[in-house]
């Protein structure tokens, strides 16, 4: 399977126009955000404990916007959230209950259900609509398409789940999954190692392996990515994952937080940067500065390919198809070389989701 290089290149090119809009001051980045600021959370308010995936960055800018603009308090709850250290300490920690839910990656969570089915775990909303899983060289490194990965030393750390569906990617793409050699290296030394030339290419997150190349020095014209949904791998991203004894435990909570989230979507969709300003207030508040032009293009990068797509605007928010996410987990089970392949309910229960009406963006 080929993607048009074309196809491929404009989506670059559009992302490197917002970065240069940055630098200059575009967007609106030179004026403050203007917010409520944090809500006063008033008695009453049933306390849920949250985990993002990683560190606080642009992409948690819906859940921010949704604490700072009462839109949890007005649904009855109290959100507090902590920074996660990767989808599976996420999962295994709202397993335990360290946390009422959070973000993370749903094919690893069906992995944890298979080792752990006394304590099961489901997605209640997908705010991937796309995976943004991926491999990713640079200009001049002689690979404009997949197959000219044979051969090639590919450098990723070794639970990184791109890299652990390699093979089902390699197959997709028509090339033997054993025709590439892995480097395994700690998560920070993942780009560095691919800007030395000591990798000829990297699996990662969209989200995090492009801007942090940028963040070396990289122009972004000069990033090649083959992008997993690209190559017949259709697969959904991160979710909301809750334990099912909550969900058959606190349904009103979760649904006020899903009420609340929604509505963090919907602000941040209409007004990105003024939203977005203000997690980066939040976080400096908490002892943690961000890079603006970093943060902005990581959103901008993902908005239109992982969040606001045609599927989203037909479906509504943080739903599924349930025909695609069947084939994801059915190529998810055979990727991980799981046992058993879990049910879509298993997997994935929007029951909680606000209407439909209630979910769609302009």
């Amino acid at each position: 399977m080929s993607i048009p290089k074309s196809s491929r290149r404009q989506f670059i090119q559009s992302a490197a126009a917002a970065a240069s809009l940055i630098a200059a001051g575009g967007y609106g980045l030179q004026a403050k955000a203007q917010s409520r600021g944090p809500v006063l959370v008033s008695q009453g308010l049933a306390p849920l404990k949250y985990t993002l995936s990683w560190l606080p960055s642009s992409m948690d800018t819906p859940l921010v916007t949704a604490i700072t603009k009462g839109y949890f308090a007005d649904n009855g709850v109290e959100v507090t959230y902590e920074r996660g250290f990767g989808s599976a300490d996420s999962i295994t920690k709202i397993a335990a209950g360290q946390y009422d839910l959070g973000e993370g990656d749903p094919y690893s969570m069906i992995e944890f259900n298979a080792k752990n089915p006394d304590v099961p775990l489901v997605a209640i909303y997908v705010h991937f609509n796309r995976s943004p899983f991926g491999i990713y060289t640079l200009e001049g490194r002689g690979i404009t398409e997949p197959s000219q990965l044979v051969g090639k030393r590919l450098g990723a750390p070794a639970g990184d789940a791109p890299r652990r569906l390699w093979p089902v990617f390699a197959r997709q793409v028509g090339i033997d999954p054993g025709s590439v050699e892995w480097l395994t290296m700690e998560p920070q030394l993942r780009e560095p190692f691919l800007i030395q030339g000591r990798v000829d290419a990297i699996s990662g997150f969209m989200t995090s392996a492009m801007p942090n190349l940028v963040r070396g020095g990289v122009s972004l014209n000069d990033i090649t990515p083959f992008f997993y949904n690209d190559y017949g791998l259709d697969l959904y991203g991160n979710a909301i994952i809750t334990r099912v004894e909550l969900l058959q435990e606190k349904p009103e909570e979760l649904k006020g937080f899903l009420n609340g989230y929604v509505k963090g979507w919907q602000d941040t969709i209409r007004d990105t940067d003024r939203n977005m300003f203000a997690l980066l207030d939040k976080a400096k508040a908490d002892g943690q500065v961000l890079d603006t032009t970093i943060e902005k293009l990581r959103l901008t990068l993902a908005m239109p390919r992982l969040f606001v797509t045609d599927e989203v605007r037909e479906i509504g928010l943080g739903d599924v198809v349930p025909s695609r996410m069947e084939s994801s987990i059915a190529q998810v089970v055979d990727g991980f070389g799981l046992p058993t392949k879990p049910s879509l309910e298993q997997v994935f229960d929007g029951s909680l989701l606000p209407p439909k009406s209630e979910r769609m963006i302009s």
